[in-house]
């Protein structure tokens, strides 16, 4: 009886042990990870040029879709579906 006491007294204070470190470090380790991501969203945001507003460029101009499918394919026709 007595080793099972002892038993659930050290695990619950390893857990309290650990609770108290992971309190402290996790939000060392995501201000970290949050810190790149900043960084890299600036880097990123310097090498995009400025453009100047009120103006569109477009990179692509798509071809006229007209004559796409041949005359002999026929056109789509409306129907009822008969159980």
């Amino acid at each position: 009886m007595e080793e099972l006491i002892r038993f659930i007294f050290i695990v619950i204070a390893i857990l309290y042990i650990v609770r108290a470190i992971v309190r402290w470090a996790l939000p060392m380790l995501f201000q970290s990870v949050i810190n790149k991501a900043q960084q890299q969203q600036q880097q990123t945001n310097y090498k995009r040029p400025e453009q100047p507003t009120g103006r569109v460029k477009v990179d692509y101009v798509p071809k006229d879709n007209k004559g796409k499918f041949p005359d002999s394919e026929g056109e789509f026709v409306d129907y009822e579906e008969v159980k």
